[in-house]
């Protein structure tokens, strides 16, 4: 069984302390029993006063059908595809305290959300959430218009990327990378917390983000946990690299499915106003 002691010294080895950090994580990536679970790891990150981030994304559980007025070309998507069966209503209207999130995401951001403190951001869709000292900055930086706003805070805070025993492909960050190598981010549907029909920015597959290992390994530190192997990145020089690397080859993050929408549009351009 792993315990807090275990973790907090990784956090330690990795340089994370007094830090802002936007954690993704498997916790079946321990290959044992860690005691307390998620939890155990939220506290071995806020005993080192780290602000802790993650995504609490909605989609598709708040997502709507684009409307006929509202559908720009080459935006990923097949109009004529049904509805995700886990959408909600078309009545439901995103609150910071709805408590929902993508079942996808894994345990901790269920838990994160849950935490005396954690604060959530208003995007309807692709909401960030955060609990720890600087929490209230990082999330406040996002709005339904600017998606990725967590993301940039978190890189003027000097903040970390923590991947704890997952691969690049569940970065999230990188989606703002493709935004600055000039891609358009993705368009969709939800109502916000005032219960209108808006269309927000979202991001693209993340399938083929580990094409980005090469040029983003040197900017790694690592430790290991049990059987988990993590990996922390500073987030400037993470956004940096990575803009640069799909700027000059947009197909460097093509995913492996030939049929992929997302990745078809995105390499693209991004959608193309109606």
């Amino acid at each position: 069984m792993l315990l807090a002691e275990h973790l907090i010294a990784a956090v330690d080895d990795l340089r994370l302390a007094d830090r802002p950090v936007m954690l993704h994580t498997s916790l079946r990536s321990f290959g044992t029993t860690l005691d307390g679970g998620a939890d155990t790891l939220l506290d071995a990150l806020l005993k080192r006063r780290c602000t802790v981030m993650a995504p609490a994304f909605t989609e598709p559980q708040f997502g709507l059908p684009a409307p006929v007025d509202m559908r720009p070309a080459r935006n990923g998507l097949d109009h004529a595809a049904p509805p995700s069966e886990t959408a909600l209503s078309e009545g439901a209207a995103y609150s910071v305290d709805c408590g929902l999130i993508n079942p996808h995401l894994g345990v901790l951001p269920a838990v994160l959300i849950g935490r005396v403190g954690a604060v959530r951001g208003r995007h309807p869709l692709n909401s960030f959430a955060a609990v720890g000292p600087q929490a209230a900055e990082l999330v406040g930086a996002q709005s339904p218009d600017d998606v990725y706003g967590p993301v940039r805070e978190l890189a003027d805070r000097d903040g970390a990327i923590l991947l704890v025993g997952v691969g690049l492909n569940r970065m999230t960050a990188l989606h703002l990378a493709e935004q600055r190598s000039g891609r358009r981010l993705f368009r969709r549907w939800a109502r916000d917390e005032d219960g209108e029909v808006r269309m927000v920015e979202v991001g693209s597959c993340s399938e083929g983000f580990p094409q980005l290992e090469p040029v983003l390994r040197p900017l790694a530190r690592t430790a290991v946990v049990g059987a988990s192997r993590w990996r922390a990145y500073p987030v400037r020089r993470v956004l940096s690299a990575a803009t640069a690397a799909i700027a000059a080859d947009q197909d460097i993050t093509r995913c492996p499915d030939a049929g992929c929408l997302l990745c078809r549009d995105a390499i693209a351009g991004g959608p193309v106003a109606p």
